[in-house]
């Protein structure tokens, strides 16, 4: 475990909510664009009852799965917590990389979701994504492009044709914190008529975008 902490989401289609974040400690990817790469070593155990103690102590039923990348966590223990907070009632999105096959794992329909992160071109990992996991998705799941560039949306958007996307999953366009001018991502979305949400990670713009657990 690298930190659990409520906040308000600042991603995906629970954008603004108070949100229980779990993040998990350790990768196996390292983007050029990473914004937590404290989580990349350290970290401490926890087992799922004191995980547990500590969701319930924030009094919201809302949990956000993150990283790092939760999905190299011991498969039959990251089974059992999803088990767990279905059991318990809560809401439940899992932020994953894209590398890793999100086929060995059951989610309970339709309080839990993947939201899987497509690496794009600059960020020098789009070559091990496993594409099968774009044929799996499907809503309430979402599928994240983060892109630094033009070449970066085209790639995306090619993936979205590809594996006909639209109407199949929820779409979402970010651009790459401080490098890429949003007005410039949303006119692309527009131009090419995609229906696609823009995200602009509302938490780095109310907090210092360098802050840890917000």
């Amino acid at each position: 475990m690298t930190e659990i902490f409520l906040s308000l989401q600042g991603e995906t289609s629970s954008v603004g909510l108070p949100t229980i974040f779990v993040r998990t400690n350790r990768c196996n990817l390292r983007c050029t664009y990473c914004d937590t790469t404290y989580a990349f070593y350290g970290g401490y155990s926890m087992s799922i009852d004191e995980i547990m103690d500590q969701i319930r102590s924030y009094g919201y039923k809302r949990v956000c799965l993150t990283g790092g990348e939760p999905l190299v966590q011991p498969r039959e223990e990251l089974q059992a917590f999803f088990d767990r907070l279905a059991e318990e009632g809560y809401e439940l999105s899992v932020e994953t990389g894209g590398s890793i096959d999100i086929g060995q794992w059951r989610l309970h329909r339709p309080r839990q979701r993947w939201i899987v992160d497509m690496k794009v071109p600059s960020s020098g990992e789009s070559h091990r994504m496993c594409f099968q996991n774009l044929e799996q998705v499907a809503y309430p799941d979402e599928v994240k492009f983060v892109c630094g560039s033009e070449e970066d949306y085209l790639w995306s958007r090619h993936l979205i044709e590809r594996y006909r996307l639209q109407g199949r999953a929820h779409i979402l366009f970010g651009p790459v914190w401080g490098q890429l001018e949003p007005r410039l991502l949303a006119g692309w979305i527009l131009r090419d008529r995609l229906d696609a949400r823009l995200q602009l990670q509302i938490h780095k713009i109310i907090w210092d975008p360098a802050a840890r657990g917000v």
